[in-house]
């Protein structure tokens, strides 16, 4: 399946829809490179992005946050799907390189997970 032809934007209709479209896309396109099993699911739909779209724009009232759009994609071509939340930040800036004094990088990390409960 051509992903970059499924998920494009450019024919994606709603205001809703387009506002979410890019960063939906591109979350959905890393699922599939990181699962071969979810990719299959969204080839094997039947469904469009538009549907998708559409489905969680309809659940999204006034706004909707970036964590429950990502998380209503997912399950909208994966039903049993979970998707978690984390962010890490680095306090040095390059978290792959320390220096023999630092033992590890100094980072912080959030789990987001109960905000798509919301």
């Amino acid at each position: 399946m051509d992903f970059e032809k499924y998920f494009d934007k450019k024919a994606i209709t709603g205001r809703v829809q387009r506002a979410i479209a890019a960063e939906t896309a591109q979350a959905l396109k890393q699922f599939c490179e990181q699962e071969q099993e979810f990719a299959q699911a969204i080839e094997q739909s039947g469904k469009s992005f538009q549907d998708c779209l559409d489905t969680v724009a309809k659940n999204a009232g006034q706004s909707i946050s970036d964590f429950k759009a990502y998380s209503q994609a997912a399950k909208f071509y994966f039903p049993g799907a979970v998707v978690h939340f984390r962010m890490e930040i680095d306090l040095i800036g390059n978290a792959g390189e320390t220096t023999p004094a630092q033992k590890e990088p100094r980072k912080l990390s959030v789990v987001f997970d109960s905000l798509t409960d919301w």
